[in-house]
């Protein structure tokens, strides 16, 4: 299998690591976060003129037609310049969503926007209680008239205080924890009976709580009681975008381990030249290596026909990507001594933003299960 890229994925890979270095700084990245978004709308407004918020969108909904991989490509990016703007949440999950399950007068009323930087979109899913599972959904959605009556609670909306709207997942039937009978709505961030309550993570972007008290809502995205299958894709779309986001970040931390391992000298030469040292900066290289393998299988496999197979592959990537980015951002720190740990030094922040992507869409437990419970002969294919 080839996967070298195309040359116009190429030059989107050389343009995204240019911006990143000479435009996205660590120290400008301190300055968006103290802002009062949390983000740059500056850099957000220079991300659309990239393309890059249009990229996986269609021709005729306003986008550029690109594939995973473009996703891929920019994410990886994202990573390298630890970047907090909401490209995951806006474009890539609940970009994804309207694109799947939206009609033509939603897709054209919102992908233009969100192409051109206008609109932010935030996916709220996960509830206090859910543990990773998305058919976990105690939020309901009441017939109320031509419309519905949303209640309920959702936790960790990623970038959630920005959008401007938000799809809710919420219960039309069933029960609890029954993937049928959960329906997709789009929210106006005004709506009555909404209540936004955002706070900064850990990692240095931006989440809030989402609490609906009868919020009306009659603009139903896809077809009503069916949109688990469309939330299980899109996120794990999103397990391909952080695997590619994780990537970015561990090289990094690699590439600046190694920089120090050269240039810090004790008993009069540099510790890069202590053969224990050197195991350890190899070994970070070959995890780095395995993520990468496991990103672009993640990626490569979103499409796949059969969503059993899709789940596969997006589990082990996510087990991969858990497991290195651990292992690199430990031993980051460790190597730089006692300076790693400190705030001044960026090698602290990425291991962050990897400790927030370890658990992001399920931890590396919950993704062992999910690739136990595949069929064999689903785990056999996925092997050809």
């Amino acid at each position: 299998m080839d996967f070298t890229l195309s040359e116009e994925q190429q030059l989107l890979k050389n343009s995204a690591e240019r911006y990143v270095e000479r435009d996205y700084g660590f120290e400008r990245r301190r300055d968006i976060i103290a802002g009062a978004d949390g983000f740059g709308r500056e850099t957000w407004a220079q991300m659309a003129e990239l393309g890059w918020l249009g990229l996986p969108f269609a021709e005729e909904d306003g986008g550029f037609g690109g594939t995973p991989v473009e996703t891929m490509v920019v994410m990886e990016a994202i990573g390298r310049g630890l970047m907090v703007e909401p490209y995951l949440t806006t474009v890539v999950l609940a970009g994804g969503l309207i694109a799947a399950c939206g009609n033509a007068d939603q897709k054209s009323a919102i992908l233009p926007k969100v192409a051109s930087g206008e609109m932010l979109l935030a996916f709220a899913y996960a509830e206090p209680r859910s543990r990773f599972d998305p058919a976990d959904v105690e939020t309901t959605a009441a017939k109320d008239g031509n419309g519905y009556r949303l209640n309920g609670h959702k936790a960790v909306v990623l970038h959630g205080g920005a959008a401007d709207k938000i799809i809710v997942s919420a219960r039309t039937a069933g029960g609890q924890r029954d993937a049928a009978g959960i329906t997709l709505f789009l929210v106006d961030a005004d709506a009555a009976g909404l209540e936004v309550l955002p706070y900064p993570t850990i990692d240095g972007s931006q989440a809030a709580e989402v609490r609906l008290a009868d919020v009306a809502s009659d603009n139903v995205l896809g077809d009503v009681d069916t949109a688990y299958p469309a939330i299980d894709a899109v996120l794990d779309a999103g397990i391909a975008a952080v695997a590619a986001e994780a990537v970015g970040a561990m090289q990094v931390l690699h590439d600046d381990t190694l920089d120090y391992l050269k240039t810090r000298r004790q008993f009069g030469q540099p510790i890069g030249s202590f053969q224990a040292l050197q195991h350890r900066i190899v070994d970070m290289y070959i995890e780095l290596e395995q993520a990468r393998s496991a990103a672009v299988m993640a990626t490569l496999r979103i499409g796949a026909a059969d969503p059993e197979i899709r789940r596969h592959a997006l589990s082990a990537a996510k087990v991969q990507i858990g497991r290195s980015s651990r292992f690199i951002g430990q031993n980051a720190v460790q190597l730089h001594g006692g300076i790693g740990m400190t705030d001044e030094l960026r090698v602290s922040h990425y291991f962050k933003r990897l400790t927030v992507i370890a658990t992001q869409f399920g931890n590396v437990d919950f993704h062992l299960d999910r690739m136990a419970n595949t069929p064999t002969q689903l785990k056999q294919e996925e092997m050809k």
